[in-house]
């Protein structure tokens, strides 16, 4: 009986436990050495192993134990993190990049934006929005119940003032096929882009305002090309 319940104890030792008591013993051992073929150590090397090679031995057991660990715990972390970048830039801060000219020279074709996912946006900011399957870009000029009028020479009133669009280079009345003066409905907001000869937006039916569901987010932080990194 009590043979048996060595040997159950020696099937549960690891290669480096036995090792180590192979060398504590430092004797010809049956059973350590039948336990120790399992792990594809050699009968010459269970013979008469010296100290210092199954010290050797055990400190190879150890690294390599150690490593596994170390690996496993490095991966397991590696994996949370690339979670949670996944739902941050998913859930909370949404990450755009740039396609057309329609928002130079404030953005151009190829730039990847991040966006802060909040409707407290303001006249003047930039708003990424959902239209047919597709997410456009585009600044805030008019809140809900607001007037918009625009001249020929695409100057852009708000209520009948004169709004200041230093961000803006190329002005123009742009495809715009409303009525103006144009009142803005409830709910929505009146956008277009800053290159207002190409732009489609607000001032086309065919996009129209932007209602506050498609708002994806406000338009924060350029973090492409590195060189351009900065704010919007």
């Amino acid at each position: 009986m009590a043979e048996v319940k060595t040997d159950k104890r020696l099937r549960q030792l690891s290669r480096a436990e036995l090792l180590e008591l192979l060398m504590e013993q430092n004797k010809e051992n049956g059973e350590l050495r039948d336990r120790l073929e399992t792990y594809g150590w050699t009968e010459e090397e269970t013979e008469a192993p010296s100290d210092t090679e199954l010290k050797e031995e055990l400190d190879r057991t150890s690294y390599r134990d150690r490593f596994k660990k170390t690996l496993g715990s490095t991966v397991g972390i590696l994996v949370v993190v690339a979670a949670l970048a996944v739902l941050v830039a998913t859930f909370l801060v949404p990450a755009f990049q740039i396609y057309g000219d329609s928002m130079t020279p404030t953005l151009y074709e190829g730039q990847v934006v991040l966006s802060v996912k909040n409707s407290a946006f303001r006249r003047g900011e930039l708003i990424a929005f959902y239209y047919n399957n597709k997410i456009l870009v585009k600044r805030v000029i008019a809140m809900p119940g607001e007037w918009v009028d625009i001249d020929e020479s695409g100057n852009v009133y708000v209520n009948g003032n004169l709004v200041d669009e230093p961000y803006v280079s190329d002005r123009a009345l742009g495809d715009c096929n409303i009525t103006l003066p144009y009142q803005v409905p409830e709910n929505r907001v009146f956008v277009m882009g800053d290159h207002r000869s190409v732009s489609v937006d607000s001032r086309n039916t065919s996009i129209g305002c932007v209602a506050e569901e498609q708002v994806v987010g406000r338009l924060v932080f350029r973090i492409w090309p590195l060189a351009e990194m900065g704010g919007v």
